[in-house]
């Protein structure tokens, strides 16, 4: 107990004579409570960077080519994100099953949806206030050959049409595909075109679903690269796949209820018109 006495007085005499060395203490001891306060900054602000890191999701909105790119740079700066594992490529189960919709079902949404058939190319130039022209799109290209049709589509349509050309690609960069844009070979048809296809080609229906500018044809043998040949990063790829990838594109718009999908053997091509 004198021992406690003789150190609080002791510690009370310090304090009397050297008043600057408890004040001095007392700076140490805030400067140690400032310190450990932000030692806690970095991990709050690595939190809020955490909160607005961007999304793969959010990513693969932007161009193809972009999100392509994009996914690259991420793969080499966020090692938690493992871009170096493509999605694998599913296809559909059978063709002829999962795109089945024959005239009957396509024909009364071409009415529906679409304009009243155009005569000739003459009249097709004065109805452009109903149409838009598809004919250059970054997202697909129009067959080089296609003489039975020109290239108009109703908004609905169009839209549709950019919106599968853009699915696509965005999936072959998921998949590490070299990127390939989709052939669209057959547009709106006027009567005059309708009545010239048939005959040459018996087959050719005089309810054509492509007098509306509803429909499209979309070929699945053929497709346009996009990176031109002597680029080194191009590489042959098998149209199967691409089939394939675009099987998986067009699946989808169909189940969302966009549209209406036939799968033409004969043809070559997927044979589409807009819900």
């Amino acid at each position: 107990m004198k021992s406690v006495i003789t150190i609080v007085v002791v510690l009370f005499i310090v304090r009397l004579c050297w008043p600057e060395a408890a004040a001095s203490s007392a700076t140490e001891s805030e400067t140690s409570v400032a310190d450990s306060s932000d030692a806690e900054t970095p991990m709050a602000e690595n939190a809020s960077l955490l909160a607005e890191a961007p999304t793969a999701d959010s990513t693969c909105q932007m161009a193809p080519a972009a999100c392509h790119a994009e996914l690259l740079a991420l793969s080499s700066t966020e090692p938690c994100l493992d871009f170096s594992v493509h999605h694998r490529i599913r296809g559909v189960h059978s063709y002829q099953q999962s795109f089945p919709d024959v005239q009957d079902v396509q024909y009364p949404a071409a009415r529906a949806n679409g304009v009243t058939p155009v005569e000739d190319r003459a009249e097709a130039e004065q109805r452009k206030s109903e149409l838009l022209f598809v004919g250059v799109n970054p997202y697909y290209m129009m067959d080089g050959g296609m003489s039975r049709s020109i290239p108009y589509l109703v908004p609905k349509a169009s839209h549709l049409l950019q919106h599968i050309g853009r699915r696509f690609l965005d999936s072959l960069a998921v998949k590490g595909i070299p990127l390939h844009k989709l052939i669209v070979t057959s547009v709106l048809r006027t009567e005059d075109d309708v009545r010239r296809l048939r005959r040459i080609n018996g087959n050719a229906s005089e309810q054509s679903c492509h007098r509306f500018g509803t429909t499209f044809d979309i070929s699945y043998n053929r497709y346009h690269t996009v990176a031109p040949p002597d680029d080194p990063n191009r590489r042959a790829v098998r149209s199967d796949s691409l089939k394939y990838v675009l099987c998986e594109v067009l699946n989808d718009a169909r189940n969302e209820g966009l549209c209406y999908i036939k799968y033409e053997v004969k043809q070559g091509c997927f044979h589409i018109t807009v819900r």
